[in-house]
């Protein structure tokens, strides 16, 4: 970003490359498929206005996180203001049995684990929060996280290994 505001223009390249690839992940986790681009473009363009409020005394992350941030609560308004549609009254809905008695199973199968290990499964293998959210969320550190994770798939596959039958 230094080498960008000092107007090296391969450098900016560079730096909106490597940029838009992290605010995807960064949109991809907090809007719907649909949206992800445009908020993408919405940051990129607000980074572009304001380049040159960049302080190099403080890391780039924070600064890009601070603005990702706000494009993405602009985002979430804009979405509220979307008209939508009246659902007819005879819309078919699938069956939800199998999903419920997933969910059900599952709630089991992590019941058999450390609250530890149970809440770092849920959080990253089923949320698809990133080891360092968790590690900040839940106080461990991210080895922490990954240690927990690992153990605990270890006994959910050795409980079902032995469980003849889990609904």
């Amino acid at each position: 970003m230094v080498a960008a505001q000092d107007g090296h223009g391969g450098a900016y390249q560079r730096l909106l490359g490597e940029i838009s690839g992290w605010l995807h992940s960064y949109f991809q986790r907090r809007l719907p498929p649909g949206d992800i681009d445009d908020a993408v473009q919405e940051t990129l363009l607000a980074v572009h206005r304001r380049r040159h409020t960049y302080d190099p005394h403080y890391p780039l992350g924070v600064w890009l996180a601070a603005i990702a941030k706000r494009k993405w609560i602009d985002q979430l308004r804009s979405m509220g203001r979307r008209p939508t549609e009246e659902l007819p009254d005879d819309l078919a809905v699938g069956d939800h049995e199998a999903s419920v008695t997933s969910a059900t199973v599952l709630e089991r199968l992590l019941g058999e684990l450390r609250p530890a290990q149970a809440q770092a499964i849920l959080l990253v293998k089923l949320h698809g929060y990133s080891i360092e959210e968790v590690s900040q969320e839940t106080g461990q550190s991210a080895s922490a996280v990954k240690m927990n994770i690992h153990r605990g798939l270890g006994r959910l596959t050795a409980f079902i290994e032995k469980t003849d039958h889990v609904e």
